[in-house]
């Protein structure tokens, strides 16, 4: 799917991504953000937009998604997407986050999400980046 003019490539990464193995059992990460879906589209300036689904149980201000990330394999964050409210009766959810710079030598990044009681945790999810 293209998503901007030029040489845009895009990559649907619901299909080409694999969830991260949490080392605990799953009643661990009760209540955290789970990354369910990402779609990875490299702009015609280089820079890059993620289309980032996301599933919590938002329960209203007090715990809600509030930012997801896009990280490197070293731990750099190239992107931050905050999410400015509680999606409580929209579950699961997509944001799209654009201009992200990423340099030509990075091939993956991991797309976290984080929520305003756990912080980070849940399922994450590793994106190839098709250049």
């Amino acid at each position: 799917m293209l998503r901007s003019a030029g040489l845009s490539l895009s990559l649907t990464a619901a299909l080409a991504c694999s969830p991260l193995v949490p080392a605990f059992s799953p009643a661990t990460f009760a209540g955290e953000v789970d990354v369910v879906a990402v779609d990875a589209t490299r702009q015609s300036n280089g820079m890059w937009r993620f289309s980032v689904t996301l599933r919590h149980d938002d329960e209203g201000w007090d715990h809600y998604a509030n930012r997801w990330d896009v990280v490197g394999p070293d731990g750099t964050v190239y992107g931050e997407r905050v999410l400015a409210h509680p999606h409580v009766d929209e579950q699961p959810f997509t944001r799209s986050l654009s201009g992200v710079a990423i340099p030509d030598d990075v091939r993956q990044v991991i797309i976290r999400g984080n929520d305003s009681v756990h912080g980070l945790g849940g399922v994450e999810r590793t994106v190839d980046l098709i250049r």
